[in-house]
């Protein structure tokens, strides 16, 4: 299939004005998204299962992710072609979501410091590439709508993030098989844990502009 060119915008792409960015308020953006929310939820319940029986923190973030994805997806989903207010306010609530679990998974891997012995490397590996072919799937389905307002682009930006989170797991699997230690994984959870806060950081910016322009632009 042929790749469109690089100059070609996202927002004329779909169907919308190109000064306006895309919100998602079309009927394939929408069976896309349902999709990738299904990848979602089945990558939720195969890395959990794996997780807590390998007593992984990465894996527990991995997981976590997974599950929120689909959440914050589904309210994307509800919101595409409502109002800008409300498309902003999902997308900060989106932000906090992803600023609680990285809260979660450095919690997880404190207490793992504390009282873990070291997770199943083979384990972590597998399951990560599980978890990078199902963010594959979904970032190829969405690599026609990279941009667009904050709803569409946290969608694209958590995908990516998952993507590269995923491959992570696996080196990380690899280490801890052949050190015999925890501490790749906790150091992985931490790092991970860092990148969620900084996409929340990035979406909820967004969102507050996009907001504070559609404030200015009714004045």
């Amino acid at each position: 299939m042929t790749s469109p060119a690089p100059s070609a915008k996202p927002a004329a792409a779909c169907g919308c004005g190109e000064s306006q960015p895309f919100d998602g308020a079309t009927p394939e953006y929408r069976r896309v998204l349902a999709w990738v929310i299904a990848i979602n939820l089945a990558g939720f319940v195969v890395v959990a299962s794996g997780g807590l029986l390998a007593g992984s923190a990465s894996l527990a973030a991995n997981a976590l992710d997974f599950l929120a994805d689909a959440a914050t997806y589904a309210l994307s989903l509800w919101v595409i072609g409502k109002s800008v207010a409300i498309r902003s306010g999902a997308a900060l609530v989106k932000g906090a979501s992803l600023s609680l679990l990285a809260v979660s998974v450095l919690g997880f891997a404190t207490w793992r410091a504390v009282n873990g012995v070291p997770p199943e490397g083979l384990a972590i590996s597998g399951l990560g590439l599980f978890g990078a072919a199902a963010n594959l799937v979904a970032a190829i389905l969405l690599s026609k709508y990279r941009d667009g307002d904050a709803n569409v682009r946290s969608v694209w930006l958590c995908t990516r993030n998952d993507l590269i989170q995923c491959l992570a797991v696996v080196g990380v699997g690899a280490v801890v098989w052949l050190t015999h230690s925890r501490w790749p994984d906790l150091i992985a959870g931490g790092v991970l844990a860092a990148v969620f806060l900084q996409s929340a950081w990035s979406i909820t910016v967004q969102a507050l502009g996009e907001r504070r322009d559609a404030l200015v632009a009714a004045h």
